[in-house]
């Protein structure tokens, strides 16, 4: 489920229609109970564009696992296009913290690290330098560019999929078409998502016999609800459902506040 959160999506790099912003707050929960909350931040411009999360566990989940984490990436808009030329993570939990970073240019990945550095275990598929071309980071992934001129809100939002390389893992998420809902935040947007079923497949970098990737590489219940940012073609996950053993994970946003941001007028002499 952290992971999945962290993941969300991204499609393809093609330009944004205009310039936005995104202040928003989610709540995660399982089987209905308060387990975690966190912020995102997204600002769009017409030549850099950053995005930013951080989160920690709360309610009963926080008495015995006790944890929290940061993201964000920035880059510059090329073209119209987003295009990430870096990435920082770091989550801290009661027993240790750890940091990641990656350094892009054009989707290929030039240097990344992680902090202190993982023990190497032999039973890990080894990633490739072949793996880590073409790929993006995992928050730049969370922005879905619906290309055309038409309502970014429509079916074609879940066609696709992505490569993305986290610092650890490269893995593939991909989206079919399920409906049109109307959600309604407690503050902020009330409108229209588009609901898409979520597809995470695992290519390199993690232990095939884990479990939690075997769950969820074999998971055809997964859905994602994507709410637009004001002013572009973007569009970002409004809320997550994971099934799991335990009961339904869902990470939902509890504020959506999205606003326009007029194109800056250039400088004349």
């Amino acid at each position: 489920m952290a992971a999945l959160c962290g993941l969300a999506m991204a499609w393809e790099a093609r330009p944004a229609a205009a310039q936005g912003k995104l202040e928003a707050q989610y709540e995660a929960t399982l089987s209905g109970i308060p387990v975690g909350r966190g912020a995102w931040n997204i600002d769009i411009q017409d030549d850099v564009f950053s995005a930013a999360a951080s989160g920690g566990t709360t309610g009963i989940l926080k008495s015995f696992a006790g944890g929290s984490g940061t993201g964000a990436s920035q880059g510059r808009v090329v073209n119209g296009a987003l295009v990430a030329s870096a990435y920082q993570a770091s989550t801290t939990t009661s027993k240790k913290t750890e940091e990641i970073h990656i350094t892009l240019d054009k989707g290929n990945v030039k240097e990344f690290g992680i902090i202190p550095e993982p023990p190497v275990d032999p039973d890990r598929i080894v990633v490739t330098d072949a793996h880590r071309r073409g790929v993006f980071d995992p928050m730049t992934a969370s922005l879905v560019r619906v290309p055309g001129n038409g309502d970014p809100l429509s079916p074609e939002a879940c066609h696709g999929s992505a490569p993305v390389f986290d610092g650890r893992m490269r893995y593939e998420l991909k989206l079919d078409f399920k409906r049109m809902e109307t959600v309604k935040a407690e503050k902020g947007y009330h409108g229209p998502v588009v609901v898409c079923s979520l597809y995470f497949v695992p290519v390199a970098g993690y232990i095939p016999d884990r479990p939690v990737i075997k769950y969820l590489a074999a998971q055809r219940n997964i859905e994602i609800a994507f709410a637009p940012v004001a002013g572009t073609r973007i569009l970002v996950p409004f809320w997550l459902k994971v099934p799991t053993p335990l009961g339904p994970a869902m990470l939902e946003a509890t504020s959506f506040i999205t606003t326009a941001q007029p194109p800056r007028v250039a400088k004349t002499q």
